[in-house]
């Protein structure tokens, strides 16, 4: 096993040859979740833009309510009203208030909020409507206020959120909805964002058929291309799939070729071995330089890394890293996952410290083996409070985890059934139930 690479030594070969995150584009707010930013993103306005209301009610002096209780009301007479949207076009005066909308503009002389369940309307005759009711029709005459209020109580202050000039989100910082929604907020229109990673997807064996085709005597369906276009895409690729590449040196040459002209990764999955039919390892060289392929993990032992140049005039530096991951599609998800899925994710702009998925720790609940020497990515399954309660955990905090069905490299039923992937190390060959592991979550819609 001595001519076996580590997982770190070789994540750590495929990441030195991204020497830069993919160039900067700009794009609309609204289309920038999921990418990641190439430059500071900085305040154009104050939010709140001004002072304004967190509440439906009456806008008031504090002043004027301060002695208010609910035996002894404070009557105040409405002054008009203040809508969202709308700049207020009365004040508040001393014993005056101003009906008011959650959001509105707060109208000068006022500096609290009363909520509308604090008070009581009252006609121009005097008389009382029903306390605490909704603040629709036409503002009342006055209103009975119930309960002293604090100066600013119910006030969103002018830029409390934010301020005009201040960076809100760095470089580096992936973009979600929550994102989308400060800078937004922000009165920000456009990002810069790093472009997205150009994946191609090419699978290998004169045995693979596309999904539904007859598969004739010996075929068999290719997941291996549909999979890795869907894992690339949910990594923050752009990815596309080439198609299924025969067992033939020149077809796959010529393959490498083409995909390497638009790509900035290429991905080919089976002919990795060293079997008479595996011509991806040559491909990779008459294309350009192969650097390791083979690394200490099970499944997935064989596994091909290398560059070639990127074509003239082309908007990234850098090489097309080409990695050619082993057929069996358990072996290609689970090399995917420990080597493209980073590599992607750099090009994207994602820092180091956000490459890989994060740990947490479980403790198994039965024995497990493993290939000795080998690092081991067991599928797995987590106990839960409920079909789609939470994950239990015993008293130290670890997950409970069950083997999610078979552990062979060809099974893709227990790859569907996982929550995540357990992590048994290179020192051991079995671990008993009760053993503690690590665990990465994986991603499930």
């Amino acid at each position: 096993m001595s001519d076996l690479l580590s997982v770190e030594v070789a994540r750590g070969r495929v990441l030195a040859a991204v020497p830069a995150p993919l160039p900067a584009e700009t794009v609309p707010v609204v289309a920038a979740r999921g990418r990641v930013l190439a430059a500071d993103v900085v305040a154009a306005t104050d939010l709140p833009p001004w002072d304004n209301s967190a509440m439906d009610g009456y806008a008031v002096r504090s002043a004027d309510v301060a002695a208010a209780t609910a035996e002894l009301p404070v009557r105040l007479a409405v002054r008009g009203e203040a809508a969202a949207g709308r700049a207020p076009d009365v004040a508040v005066d001393a014993g005056g208030a101003v009906r008011i909308a959650t959001g509105a503009p707060l109208p000068s002389g006022a500096d609290a909020v009363v909520q509308v369940e604090m008070t009581t309307p009252l006609d121009a005759a005097g008389a009382a409507g029903a306390r605490g009711r909704d603040a629709a029709g036409p503002p009342p005459a006055a209103v009975l206020v119930h309960a002293a209020i604090g100066p600013g109580a119910n006030v969103r202050r002018l830029g409390e959120d934010l301020r005009a000039g201040a960076v809100v989100l760095r470089a580096g910082r992936a973009v979600g909805p929550a994102e989308v929604a400060l800078v937004a907020g922000a009165g920000v229109p456009v990002v810069a964002v790093h472009r997205r990673p150009r994946v191609a997807v090419i699978s290998t064996g004169d045995e693979l058929r596309a999904p539904g085709a007859d598969l004739g005597p010996a075929g068999i369906p290719d997941s291996n291309g549909p999979s890795l276009v869907a894992l690339a895409a949910a990594a923050g690729a752009d990815a596309r799939h080439l198609g299924i590449a025969p067992d033939d040196l020149a077809t796959m040459t010529q393959l490498l070729r083409a995909a390497a002209a638009s790509a900035d990764l290429v991905v080919v999955s089976g002919g990795v071995s060293v079997g008479p039919y595996d011509v991806v390892k040559p491909a990779f060289e008459a294309v350009g330089t192969v650097d390791l392929w083979r690394v200490a993990v099970q499944p997935g032992k064989p596994f091909a890394f290398g560059v070639a140049p990127r074509p003239a005039g082309s908007d990234a530096s850098g090489p097309v890293l080409l990695l050619g991951l082993p057929g069996n599609p358990v072996s290609t998800f689970v090399t995917f996952e420990l080597f493209v899925r980073p590599a992607i994710r750099l090009l994207a702009g994602r820092p180091a410290d956000d490459l890989l998925r994060p740990a947490d720790r479980a403790v198994l609940e039965e024995p497990v083996t493993k290939a000795p020497g080998r690092r081991a990515y067991l599928r797995v399954s987590a106990r839960r409070d409920g079909p789609a309660g939470p994950p239990l955990r015993d008293a130290e905090g670890r997950v409970r985890v069950d083997l999610a069905g078979g552990q062979g490299s060809h099974v893709l039923s227990s790859l569907a059934a996982a929550d995540a992937l357990a992590i048994v190390p290179e020192s051991v060959d079995a671990l008993p139930a009760g053993a503690p592991v690590e665990l990465w979550w994986l991603d499930h819609p």
